[in-house]
């Protein structure tokens, strides 16, 4: 009996130190990301020294050799191309997700999937390549003079559907996991009280997976926000606001991935491009957190 209680006395000491250090990692890992913006804040508090923070975010001058750096372009750049990328693939990739869950067969479900893994793996440099050789000339000699406008085919436009293309089997793949953990019962008991098909899957089925369709889509838009090589590749890289869609943008991470490292002779540059990638993180963090606020209200709805 002595012994029984000294080998329980063990284990319960031994799970006891488990659950603390996994509970130090756990809290360990939540704090990286404040970790993250304490010392991108540090290391650009010199630029937010030198101009005020409305003259960062709002002025539209970017000449780092004479002292003026102004994000509004940057940041105005990378909201169009997200939106555009956004506007394509999430309607699309939901519609994808609900024709492979609902109407096709098993088996050539599992060959879509498995392309849809494939594409999921494709370097972001080969994305772009794709987007220079194919997007951007069919923009410049069909798209952009079918609507009378003159263009280089490097644009919002371009680095949205290359965008668009990358973040579709990131927001398929979720969306069909969502939709298969939707029971069987519940779509027999739609179609046992007569609605259609189209019917169940509209009042049933994406209600019951809103909260994960919602999940899908920030973690698409944060895939988006943050895609750097295939982007800086077909957008043109312009400091300039973007007036429509064929016009050139210059998205924060094309700024980040194109100049750190060069240039960094001239003052304070290097703390504007920590900025700029403190301004990144900070809006992604912040889109996480309203996403997460409305995806309770939703599942509380529910």
């Amino acid at each position: 009996m002595r012994k029984n209680s000294e080998m329980r006395e063990k284990r319960v000491k031994k799970d006891k130190i488990a659950s603390r250090v996994m509970f130090g990692l756990t809290i360990l890992s939540g704090l990286i990301v404040f970790v993250m913006i304490a010392g991108l804040y540090l290391r650009a508090r010199p630029i937010m020294a030198a101009q005020s923070f409305k003259d960062l975010i709002f002025s539209s001058s970017w000449r780092p050799s004479r002292g003026e750096f102004g994000f509004f372009p940057f940041i105005m750049g990378t909201m169009w191309v997200t939106m555009v990328a956004i506007a394509i693939a999430l309607p699309l990739s939901l519609l994808v997700s609900l024709y492979l869950s609902e109407y096709m067969s098993s088996k050539p479900r599992e060959v879509v999937r498995s392309l849809l893994d494939l594409l999921a793996g494709i370097p972001s440099v080969i994305y772009g390549v794709w987007g220079m050789l194919v997007i951007v000339p069919l923009i410049r000699r069909h798209i952009a003079p079918a609507m009378g406008i003159v263009s280089t085919g490097f644009s919002v436009l371009t680095a949205g559907i290359v965008l668009s293309v990358m973040i579709l089997p990131v927001v398929i793949h979720v969306s069909l996991e969502v939709f298969s953990s939707v029971s069987a019962e519940l779509r027999e008991a739609s179609l046992s009280l007569g609605a259609t098909k189209w019917q169940t899957i509209k009042h049933v089925l994406v209600r019951k997976s809103m909260p994960g369709i919602i999940a899908a889509m920030v973690l698409g838009v944060s895939r988006a926000f943050g895609e750097t090589m295939a982007v800086l590749m077909v957008a043109g890289n312009l400091a300039r606001v973007p007036g429509s869609l064929f016009d050139p943008a210059y998205p924060l991470p094309a700024l980040i991935a194109n100049n750190y490292g060069e240039m960094l002779s001239i003052p304070l540059y290097d703390a504007a491009l920590l900025f700029a990638a403190l301004i990144l993180l900070v809006v992604v963090l912040f889109f996480n957190v309203v996403s997460r606020f409305i995806l309770h209200k939703v599942e509380g709805r529910i």
